[in-house]
Order: structure tokens, then sequence, then C-alpha cells
């Protein structure tokens, strides 16, 4: 993991991946989801302090007439001026627009965070870097559903895309 130089605000978002009630509550390594929010709610504060967009995505089945209990963002996580995006696939650009969105906002640099790692989060990434966008993974702010899975995403597939850093080492401004 390395450091990196600090990200202009007008030009960066925080996506963070599936922050919902029910796969927070989920059995999660290397860390729990209380942990996983705690860091995504510091980076979200950080990041609209600086001015920069704060992206929250969050799946919905289709083909469902009802979502599943706990299908919500966590309360209190969305807040004015945030970008919520509604995904029903894997990630979190096919047919949301999302693309269309950042870019109308003149952003360039993604920097993630979310559950799973190795899915939503990842699926989303890489569909980012194939569409140009800089790429910046928060290590203490992903889980997956086993340890190996994320230790494969953040170790062999990340670095590959982007930076993989830590939250103490994110620097905006």
């Amino acid at each position: 993991m390395t450091a990196r130089p600090a990200l202009d605000p007008r030009r960066t978002a925080l996506v963070l991946v599936d922050l919902m009630e029910r796969v927070v509550a989920l059995p999660l390594e290397p860390r729990g989801g209380a942990e996983v929010l705690a860091v995504a709610e510091e980076l979200a504060t950080a990041f609209r302090r600086a001015g920069a967009l704060v992206v929250l995505v969050r799946v919905e089945r289709p083909a469902v007439t009802e979502q599943p209990p706990g299908s919500g963002l966590v309360p209190g996580l969305l807040r004015d001026g945030d970008l919520e995006v509604v995904k029903r696939t894997v990630g979190a650009f096919q047919g949301t627009g999302l693309d269309e969105r950042l870019r109308a906002r003149g952003v360039t640099t993604l920097v993630f965070g979310g559950i799973a790692t190795n899915l939503g989060v990842e699926s989303t990434a890489r569909a980012a870097a194939d569409l140009g966008y800089d790429l910046v993974f928060v290590e203490d702010a992903l889980a997956a559903l086993t340890a190996a899975e994320h230790e494969a995403s953040v170790r062999l597939d990340f670095p590959r895309l982007g930076t993989v850093t830590r939250s103490t080492d994110l620097a905006l401004g």
C-alpha cells in the first residue's frame, strides 16, 4: 500500500458501494461491517468538508415487487449534495447513468470503499478503469465475505487498476 499525493476535491468523488443495512450486517472479513461503515463515514465527512462529491451506491434486485428488508442505505449515510445510485447489476455503471453524472461534474478520480471488495467494488472499479478514471482503493474501508477474497482484490487486482492506500494516508486538497 502506498500514500498518494493530495487529491483535487473538485475532480474527485468518493464512491461507497453497497453500505446497506443487510450487507453491513453480514459476517465479513478482514473486518466487520461496523468497522467498514465507521471508516466510510469518516471519509464521507472529510470529502464533503473538502467540497468533493460523495456517491452512495446500493443494489436493488430486478424483477421483484419488494426488496429484501435492509435494502436501503444505512440510515444517516446519505446527505444533501450526495449522489445516490441504484444499480441492478454487480457494478454501478451499467444502466445507471453514473458515468455521465460524474463527467458532468468534472470528476476524473474515484476513491473506493464498500462491501464486498471482490464483487460490487471490484466490478464498479473495473468498469471505471475501462472508462478512463483514475482509481484509489481505501483498504480499511473495504471488506468481503472471506479474507481470501478481500486479499486477492487488494493485493492482486487493485494495484493493476490504481492505487491502494489506507484512510489515514489519503489527502484531499
